[in-house]
């Protein structure tokens, strides 16, 4: 059995944070463990290989969804990244960090030393931003974050119509307001080439000799001694192997994976663990459930000019775009999944902004098969309220580590997520009649004109809808006992044992989670430096 200080499960977007800060001690010792393979596929660092990517078994686990009545009876599929890097090397690569008022209520719910002053701070510390520092924002940290050069007569529109319907137009969409505004989307992107946790905080540092990484080990179990936890268990080659931790396993698996490692642990619901024949060793309800995702009503509209990408991607032009991109790391292929921002209250009452629209230069074939884009001009918007009430589940069918988890999105469980998706999507027909993007643009050609009523625009989500992907709360902190995780980000009742990803968020922080995973490890590692 091999033995390491700390054994961390997951080099995603918070076990590269992890391994870069806890081994910056020489004297600690320190296995970063992942499933999947270096992150040395060409795909992974052209930010446009994101298309190609989506399909490909090697570098994503594609996790089937539970088919509800919301989403057509017909299941999701939910992506997450295999290999160094986690779902940070196959993510859109945006950059939404959350409002303040998020990591106030976090702190309430979970300790004051997860209020905005601590994320601020480690924000400040992770970030290398192309707008350079300003409060809550880094200029010379080790995650390089840039502006996306697009501008052009449609992007300038998008300003314009926004500030018209009382979005400020923003330089920075990240500013620790109350979220509102309008502007272009900061991206994990840096001279054309992607910034994934592991080019920011793995590969600095994979050779020291105390840090230890391995690749192609899936981690089936934590190992007991009681209630104290002393290792993993992982299947390497198709052979069972045991990894030693002296003083802390760290799962950082992800929202997904987490809290299968817990109930195949025997850590979880009573209920579920007798149902797959696991023997209770510390009875935990709350493991797999609380969950919470984004779901997205998409929409879309025609250009009466050639001002979208959409021909960028397709014959002659992809050649050459992809063949530039290698001689210059230039031109379409740098781009990100999506390149504008706007958030907006659903309501005057809301204290912040609750609803994010990703809008993209581009638009979708809806008809057409593996997201594919239109030969017409167009452009989209994805949209959805940013905290959503409505809750599922995540928990494992199995005893085997290599068979899927039965996921229950929730979609739509609680009416006040749909009602408020109905007010955004009006809000967003009230942005694209302003001028000067109402000039530009022909028809609405997703929900389209045709969907007035309430029940029109929700049964295009049901029918064209997707997730965020974006998912939390499957181990959720708290100071409450019914926690699956204390304020500490230990598991309840079980020593040597952490979970430090985004499972662990109550409630998704208002956007995206990559940046907020990021700062939420640089704490942690601090606290675990620290000896809390």
């Amino acid at each position: 059995m091999t033995q390491y200080d700390y054994v961390i499960v997951g080099a995603g977007s918070a076990g590269c944070v992890l391994a870069n800060r806890l081994s910056a001690d020489p004297a600690v010792s320190v296995a970063l463990v992942e499933f999947g393979g270096r992150d040395s596929h060409p795909y992974i660092h052209m930010p446009k290989g994101i298309g190609k990517m989506m399909a490909m078994p090697s570098l994503m686990w594609h996790y089937l969804v539970k088919s509800t009545p919301h989403n057509r009876m017909q299941p999701d599929i939910w992506l997450r990244g295999k290999g160094l890097g986690g779902s940070s090397s196959v993510n859109g690569m945006v950059w939404v960090k959350g409002q303040p008022a998020d990591y106030e209520e976090l702190a309430d719910l979970a300790g004051e030393q997860w209020g905005w002053e601590h994320f601020a701070r480690a924000f400040e510390q992770i970030e290398s931003h192309e707008l350079g520092a300003a409060p809550s924002r880094g200029g010379f940290g080790p995650l390089k974050v840039s502006i996306p050069a697009v501008r052009s007569a449609l992007t300038e529109a998008m300003m314009v119509a926004g500030g018209k319907v009382g979005w400020p137009v923003k330089d920075d969409v990240n500013a620790p307001d109350d979220g509102e505004g309008i502007g272009l989307m900061p991206c994990s992107i840096w001279r054309g080439k992607r910034q994934s946790a592991a080019v920011a905080f793995l590969r600095p540092v994979e050779s020291r000799p105390n840090l230890t990484i391995i690749t192609g080990a899936l981690t089936d179990r934590v190992l007991l001694d009681g209630k104290r936890v002393t290792g993993i268990s992982v299947i390497e080659n198709g052979r069972e192997r045991y990894i030693s931790a002296r003083r802390e396993v760290i799962l950082s698996a992800g929202a997904i994976a987490s809290p299968g490692i817990l109930e195949r642990s025997g850590i979880g619901d009573p209920a579920v663990l007798d149902a797959l024949g696991i023997a209770v060793n510390h009875a935990l309800p709350g493991v797999g459930n609380n969950v919470t995702e984004h779901r997205a009503i998409r929409m879309q509209w025609r250009l009466k000019k050639p001002l979208s990408i959409n021909r960028e991607f397709g014959g002659p032009k992809l050649v050459w775009n992809v063949l530039r991109y290698y001689l210059t790391h230039t031109g379409p292929m740098t781009g990100a999944a999506i390149e504008v921002r706007a958030a907006y209250r659903s309501s005057p009452e809301r204290n912040r902004a609750d609803i994010q629209a990703q809008i993209g230069l581009f638009s979708w074939d809806m008809d057409g098969e593996g997201g594919a884009l239109e030969k017409e001009h167009g452009f989209c918007a994805v949209m959805y309220p940013m905290v959503p009430a409505s809750e599922g589940s995540i928990h494992i069918a199995s005893s085997d580590p290599q068979m899927p988890p039965a996921i229950d999105a929730g979609y739509g469980n609680v009416e006040e997520d749909r009602r408020r998706t109905v007010l955004a999507a009006r809000r967003l027909r009230e942005w694209v009649a302003e001028e000067p993007l109402a000039g530009l643009i022909e028809r609405e050609t997703v929900p389209g004109p045709e969907a007035q009523s309430d029940e029109a625009i929700l049964d295009c989500m049901d029918q064209y809808g997707t997730a965020g992907l974006h998912t939390v709360g499957s181990c959720r902190m708290g100071k409450d006992e019914a926690s699956v995780v204390g304020p500490s980000l230990r598991v309840r009742g079980i020593e040597g044992l952490r979970v430090i990803d985004a499972s662990v968020f109550p409630v998704i922080p208002s956007g995206n989670t990559n940046a907020p995973v990021m700062a939420l490890a640089w704490l942690a590692s601090d606290m675990i430096v620290a000896g809390g």
